[in-house]
C-alpha cells in the first residue's frame, strides 16, 4: 500500500495547548497525525531555556516545530537548533493575529511581506535537511484574498518550499480580538482548493472551522476535480480529542480498531509516571484529557475529578483511575436502565 503522507491530518499548534503533554497524549491516540508545537520565536530559541522550550518525548514522532520571526538569519539558526533536537518538519507562523505578534512583525502581519517571508523561508530551508513549510491566512485586513494568498504562496515557492497549510480566513489586525478572529471573519474553502487547482504541484493543506472527522473527508475529497492534501484540525481536536483515535483507520487507511478513550488513556499512564517521576505536576497532564469522554454519560464527573483532583499536592495516577471509574459507573447505569426498559 502507498504511504499516506503525515499531513493527511495533522493538529494544529495551540498556544497554551499542544505542549508536549498534549502532543503525547495525542500521540496515544493516533499513530499517524502529524503533530505541532506551539509557536515558539526564534529569539526564544535561541537565547532561552531550549529544554524547557523545545524539549519533546520520542513518543511524539511525526512532530513539527512551529517558529515565530521576521529575521532570517535567527529564523535558520532556531530552524538548525529544532532540526538537531530531531523535530520532523521546520514551520514559519504567516497567521498569528496577536497584538504581540504584530509587534514583533511576525506573524499573519507577514502576509503584507511576501517577498520577506520567501527570505526567511529560504534562509529556513537551507539550514535544514527535514520538511520547510509555511502556515498562512489568505490575508490580511483590506488585503484581496485572492491576491494576497498566491503572492504569498508563489514567493515562497520561488525558493523551493512546497507544503503550505492554509487557515481559509483572513486575520483582521485591527479591530479583533485573537479569538475573535478565529470565528469571525467568514471562511473561504473555495480559494484554497483553488489554491490547490492552479498549483496542483505544491502540497496544500487546509485548516480553519474544521469541526468533525465528516469534515474532513469532506475536505480530502476531489468531488469538483480538486485533491487537497491534507486537513490541519484545530480546537476540535483538542476539546474532543476522541476524534482522533478513529483518524488512523478512516484517513490513513489502516487496518484495525479504533483507540477509544480508555485505551488511550492506559496507553497515556506509562508517559504520566515518568513525568511525575520527574516533579511534573498531575494537573499539567491531566489538563489536555478533560475532552476525551465528551459525550459520554458521566462526562461531567470526569472532568470535575480531574479538575479538583488533580491540582493537589501530591496527586498520582489514582485521580485519573477516580476518574475513569465515574465514566464506568454512569455507563453502566445507562445500560442498566436501557436493560430494564426493554
Amino acid at each position: 500500500m502507498t504511504a499516506v503522507p503525515a499531513h493527511r491530518l495533522s493538529v494544529a499548534p495551540m498556544m497554551d495547548w499542544t505542549d508536549r503533554h498534549c502532543r503525547a497524549f495525542h500521540r496515544v491516540l493516533t499513530r499517524r497525525a502529524l503533530l505541532y508545537t506551539e509557536m515558539v520565536t526564534a529569539p526564544a530559541v535561541i537565547h532561552g531555556d531550549r529544554e524547557r522550550l523545545l524539549g519533546f518525548d520520542p513518543c511524539e514522532h511525526p512532530v513539527a516545530l512551529q517558529l515565530g520571526g521576521s529575521e532570517p538569519a535567527q529564523l535558520a539558526e532556531a530552524a538548525r537548533i529544532g532540526a538537531d533536537m530531531g523535530y520532523d518538519e521546520i514551520n514559519l507562523n504567516v497567521g498569528c493575529p496577536s497584538d504581540r505578534v504584530q509587534s514583533g512583525r511576525f506573524g499573519a502581519c507577514l502576509m503584507r511581506e511576501p517577498q520577506l517571508v520567501a527570505e526567511c523561508m529560504a534562509a529556513i530551508r537551507e539550514a535544514v535537511a527535514v520538511p520547510a513549510t509555511v502556515k498562512c491566512r489568505i490575508g490580511v485586513d483590506d488585503q484581496e484574498p485572492s491576491e494576497s494568498l498566491f503572492a504569498t504562496v508563489d514567493a515562497s515557492a520561488a525558493v523551493g518550499i512546497t507544503t503550505f497549510i492554509v487557515h481559509a480566513r483572513k486575520a483582521w489586525l485591527k479591530g479583533l480580538s485573537p479569538k475573535e478572529n478565529r470565528d469571525i471573519p467568514p471562511l473561504d474553502y473555495a480559494l484554497v482548493r483553488r489554491l490547490k487547482r492552479e498549483r496542483p504541484e505544491l502540497t496544500v493543506v487546509i485548516n480553519g472551522g474544521i469541526a468533525s472527522l465528516d469534515e474532513a473527508e469532506t475536505h480530502l475529497d476531489d468531488a469538483d476535480g480538486v485533491q487537497l492534501d491534507g486537513v490541519m484540525l484545530g480546537r476540535v481536536a483538542y476539546h474532543e480529542p476522541a476524534l482522533l483515535g478513529q483518524v488512523d483507520r478512516r484517513l490513513f487507511g489502516e487496518a484495525g480498531s479504533d483507540i477509544d478513550p480508555f485505551s488511550a488513556i492506559e496507553a497515556y499512564k506509562p508517559y504520566l509516571t515518568a513525568r511525575l517521576e520527574e516533579g511534573i505536576g498531575l494537573a499539567s497532564m491531566t489538563r489536555h484529557m478533560l475532552g476525551v469522554m465528551h459525550g459520554r454519560p458521566g462526562a461531567r464527573t470526569f472532568r470535575r475529578i480531574l479538575t479538583v483532583e488533580a491540582i493537589a499536592p501530591g496527586a498520582a495516577l489514582e485521580v485519573v483511575d477516580r476518574a475513569m471509574d465515574a465514566v464506568r459507573e454512569a455507563e453502566a447505569r445507562r445500560d442498566s436502565r436501557a436493560d430494564q426498559a426493554a
